[in-house]
């Protein structure tokens, strides 16, 4: 049996500022119940020696070096483009300036 009461619920739901019916506390008395149940039971394992972890399977993340290499320059970059102002491409504006 849950160990919280029609008003544990009602001040929960205040505070998350819930507006809720008398039935639907009396149902969240028991469904808020079997939510901390469950959270009992899974702080009773013994998890001293687990470690935390994100994923439940091994997996590593494949990255390549951060190396400095050559990239285009403005005019390679812009050579193609329709418009062009200042060294940067020119869009049409779409948002007023309001």
């Amino acid at each position: 049996m849950s160990a919280l009461s029609r008003d544990d619920v009602a001040h929960l739901a205040g505070l998350a500022r819930i507006d809720l019916s008398d039935a639907e506390l009396d149902r969240m008395v028991g469904e808020l119940g079997v939510i901390l149940e469950s959270v009992a039971k899974v702080q009773e394992v013994a998890a001293d020696d687990i470690e935390p972890m994100s994923h439940p399977l091994p997996i590593t993340n494949v990255t390549r070096a951060d190396e400095v290499r050559p990239s285009l320059g403005a005019e390679v970059a812009l050579a193609m483009a329709p418009a062009q102002e200042q060294e940067r491409f020119s869009v049409p504006r779409i948002l007023a300036e309001d």
